[in-house]
């Protein structure tokens, strides 16, 4: 099926918006200090020609263990959509705000939601379980669920095109404000570094990524600090501002040429870890194919590229300075074990192509 689709994107103070037809982008943008869905919706309605509208696309953060695919949206799909809040407190309301006014807004165009989690639910249980007591994580659901899945699923399918082996295995790198990065096998996810919640894995902007989770017991125990405050401090005032004062990589390099440490610091960490976990998704994989640089830095940081793969020449990985300098598609030399490339993320356009199949 092809046509028309509008695919929504709500936050709580914001409504980002995009418009397809057959694949090419019709109208997109952003209302934002929202303080009332239903008249954003209207508005933005208003402005674009819904001729032949085929379906409605919502992102969806958090689609638990219930929902492993796109799916038309229902009275139940909304219900359990709102059981999940605990497990995405500040995007699944948003997102089900988009939905309702959405569905009232147009009664008679199918509404889709897109779940972030759904490309994850393919990582076998061995990735996907915590060693916690079983019934405990049994009880409150606790597992890894992983996030920037429609990015993930883009990226690794696009990377497949490009090498012109649609079966490739690739480790995806989402590096932006949020960071992830993803082993895929043949199109399916086979672990995430993103887990239960967004916090764990890379370094992002503001989170710290992996930590030592003793290190909560010992913030309250012996820093005084309650439990909120603890979780701001990781998911807030951690990560590259942490540790250098920005939050923005082009920042932290701008003080990283300027000799500050603490931004020098900031980026061998950010790297380190990125290394790291390509090297562990490297295992995982057993064979692999290629490397994808995607989102904000991922596209844009040659630097970080470049550093990130480093010293990796004896496992068929290499980086060309000239064309990762140059921004290229594929930035690994010629005859290369591995490609690496940079592939600029399209998460609306892999909304629409997952709200047509479901409409389809």
């Amino acid at each position: 099926m092809t046509g028309r689709v509008l695919v929504l994107n709500c936050g709580s103070s914001s409504v980002k918006y995009r418009l397809f037809d057959d694949g090419e982008t019709l109208a997109k943008g952003i209302a934002e200090r929202v303080t009332d869905h239903e008249a954003a919706l209207r508005d933005i309605l208003a402005q674009l020609d819904l001729t032949g509208l085929v379906a409605v696309g919502h992102r969806v953060v958090h689609g638990g263990t219930r929902f492993s695919a796109p799916s038309l949206v229902d009275d139940e799909l909304i219900s359990v959509v709102r059981d999940l809040i605990p497990l995405a407190p500040l995007h699944n309301p948003a997102n089900l705000t988009g939905i309702e006014v959405a569905r009232k807004l147009l009664p008679e165009v199918p509404q889709v939601a897109v779940f972030d989690t759904a490309f994850h639910r393919t990582m076998p249980p061995a990735a996907a379980t915590y060693a916690l007591d079983y019934e405990v994580a049994e009880r409150f659901g606790i597992h890894r669920y992983g996030f920037h899945g429609t990015s993930h699923a883009y990226v690794s399918r696009r990377t497949g095109e490009l090498l012109g082996k649609p079966e490739a295995n690739v480790i995806t790198l989402h590096l932006g404000n949020g960071a992830s990065a993803c082993a895929v096998r043949a199109g399916r996810s086979v672990t995430t570094s993103m887990g239960f919640t967004p916090l764990p894995g890379l370094v992002m902007g503001t989170r710290s990524g992996d930590i030592d989770p003793a290190v909560v017991f010992h913030l309250v125990r012996v820093g005084g600090m309650g439990l909120d405050e603890v979780d701001e401090l990781l998911n807030q005032r951690s990560g590259l501002k942490g540790l250098s004062g920005v939050n923005d990589m082009r920042d932290v390099l701008s003080r990283v040429a300027a000799g500050d440490e603490r931004a020098q610091l900031a980026f061998d960490v950010y790297c380190t870890r990125i290394k790291s976990y390509v090297g562990a998704y490297y295992a995982q994989l057993g064979a692999l194919d290629a490397i994808t640089f995607t989102a904000g830095v991922g596209e844009n940081a040659p630097v970080v590229r470049a550093a990130s793969l480093a010293g990796l020449e004896r496992l068929g990985i290499e980086v060309d300075p000239v064309r990762n300098a140059a921004g290229e598609t594929v930035i690994s030399p010629d005859g290369a074990d591995i490609a690496v490339l940079v592939v600029p993320t399209e998460e609306e356009l892999e909304i629409a192509t997952q709200t047509l199949a479901a409409v389809s």
